[in-house]
């Protein structure tokens, strides 16, 4: 008689996992939680932070070694980006943009002379944007209109792109434009523009309601040269580097969104054992113990669903079902708990002095950035309707 192995559950880690894990979480508790009431009012993310990052390795996480990277999973990335949520979602965000969306679409889609070039730059030292949204372009992403020209060995880039993430610190900008509009989507072609080409400009930052230690900048590109070299990929091929690198970054969202609500639940814990009220802490009260209860359950699911689409992406499989509804319900977890925690803080949960009202404040754009909830469900039905 043959024992069947034990079967691990979707949100118990292997033991490399939970040591990275372990790791990431005292970083970001001994050295980022310091700063981050100081980060969300000034609207500005400390460079010294950032540095640490990159000395840490969580801004090349996926990066092979060879490229100065750690070699690690999507797994690892999600983990990453959880455990920074959980302290400062806007710290969360600049991990996820730059491993999920910018670090996998260069190593998937550069040459082996591009992988020289960019990796151990953005394994080491720079930061890296993904610009894809434009006033006019935002679920409906393919209906940008700015213009690559080509002139001799350059493309002459011309547009403006609007609420890109990381763009106040970043060196390197994949940018999104098209060669042919009379094609549609299929003269989409992803550039790498670098800070401080001849004509680019990086615009207003925008002042708001939450991350907003996390840069949201306009781009603005005027007539910027760039060289045939730095084109992502192949002319046309930027609506399919796109697609894949948003559905894997949505998985990044997920991540973001439930670490925010773990971050919320773990100050409601702590602050429900300590808060007296009728001679006793409010931790004995039935009704909040509910309100925890249904939060834990919440949070968990959310991981489940974010880990299992993070597994069936390391392990090739198809995901994209998996990815949309990890992002749909990790946001309106997100969003629900950190709502609960303001009210099991109570009045003073609605201050400053208190860390869940800036979990409120993070948790709305959860619903809106890297695909709107609704766009998710449409993704969804699709899915199950194929």
């Amino acid at each position: 008689m043959t024992t069947e192995p034990a079967v691990r559950p979707l949100t118990v880690l292997s033991e490399d996992d939970q040591l990275f894990r372990d790791t990431i979480r005292q970083f970001a508790r001994k050295e980022l939680a310091p700063k981050v009431r100081e980060m969300d009012d000034a609207g500005l993310f400390d460079k010294r932070l950032l540095a640490q990052f990159f000395e840490l390795g969580l801004m090349g996480i996926e990066i092979p070694e060879e490229y100065g990277g750690q070699g690690g999973t999507f797994l690892q990335a999600l983990i990453a980006i959880e455990e920074i949520a959980a302290v400062d979602p806007s710290a969360g965000v600049i991990v996820d943009v730059q491993n999920t969306l910018v670090n996998n679409a260069v190593v998937r889609w550069s040459t082996p002379e591009q992988k020289r070039r960019w990796l151990p730059r953005l394994a080491t030292d720079t930061t890296a944007s993904y610009a894809l949204s434009e006033a006019g372009a935002g679920s409906d992403a393919f209906a940008l209109t700015t213009r690559a020209v080509l002139d001799g060995d350059d493309y002459v880039i011309t547009g403006r792109k609007l609420w890109i993430t990381n763009a106040y610190e970043a060196g390197l900008y994949l940018v999104f434009a098209t060669v042919n509009p009379e094609v549609g989507y299929k003269g989409i072609t992803c550039f790498v523009v670098e800070r401080g080409m001849p004509g680019f400009t990086v615009g207003r930052k925008e002042d708001k309601l939450g991350i907003r230690a996390s840069s949201t900048c306009e781009l603005i590109l005027d007539s910027v040269r760039v060289p045939r070299a730095n084109i992502l990929g192949e002319i046309g091929k930027g609506y399919k580097i796109a697609i894949e690198t948003l559905n894997e970054g949505r998985i990044g969202i997920g991540a973001q969104m439930t670490g925010l609500a773990q971050g919320a639940l773990t100050h409601s814990i702590a602050y429900a054992r300590q808060r007296k009220q009728f001679g006793k802490a409010i931790a004995e009260f039935q009704a909040i113990q509910l309100d925890l209860a249904r939060m834990a359950t919440d949070v968990e699911t959310s991981r489940l669903l974010v880990y299992n689409a993070a597994r069936l992406r390391d392990s090739g499989r198809p995901f994209l079902q998996e990815a949309a509804m990890a992002k749909y319900w990790s946001s309106q977890v997100a969003e629900t708990v950190a709502s609960r925690a303001v009210e099991i803080f109570g009045g003073v949960g609605f201050t400053k002095d208190y860390p869940v009202e800036k979990l409120y404040r993070d948790a709305k754009i959860g619903r809106i950035y890297e695909g709107t909830s609704n766009m998710q469900m449409l993704t969804i039905a699709k899915q199950l309707l194929s």
